[in-house]
């Protein structure tokens, strides 16, 4: 009989623990896409270089695509700078090592000293390598 409870409670903490897994996901997922944003936001060039996969595919809603190494040397450089930057309306679906996110983009781009407000919309593409979740697609869009 104290078998059967241990392998029972063992089989309820097991099953809340599978049931808690996409909710964990989800929020490690955001936490890495608010990561992005403020490393885009403050130039933080290294975490940049963290958080994206070597193979990343980075869409502009202009329809121009850059490389890991491209998207990243325009924000070193202040071609990509922003005086705000915020994601807005995030919705996140997580399917093993892969997630898929969308968001409003909302800006105050900075073109030298102009102020370019920036609404688009995101689709981003995370996948789960080595224990990091890492960007490797992003493609912007007019709403």
């Amino acid at each position: 009989m104290k078998k059967a409870k241990v392998l029972i409670g063992f089989l309820c903490l097991f099953c809340g623990y599978v049931a808690a897994s996409p909710a964990a996901a989800d929020k490690d997922v955001a936490k890495a896409v608010d990561h992005l944003t403020q490393a885009m936001l403050h130039k933080d060039i290294a975490e940049l270089n963290a958080l994206t996969a070597e193979n990343l595919s980075y869409g502009h809603s202009s329809g121009k695509i850059q490389d890991k190494q491209q998207f990243i040397a325009d924000i070193e450089t202040g071609k990509s700078a922003f005086k705000t930057l915020e994601m807005q309306n995030q919705t996140i679906t997580v399917s093993g090592d892969v997630a898929l996110v969308r968001h409003h983009f909302s800006a105050q781009a900075l073109k030298g000293s102009e102020v370019v407000p920036t609404e688009i919309e995101n689709f981003q593409i995370w996948q789960k390598q080595s224990g990091k979740w890492l960007l490797v697609g992003r493609q912007a869009f007019k709403f």
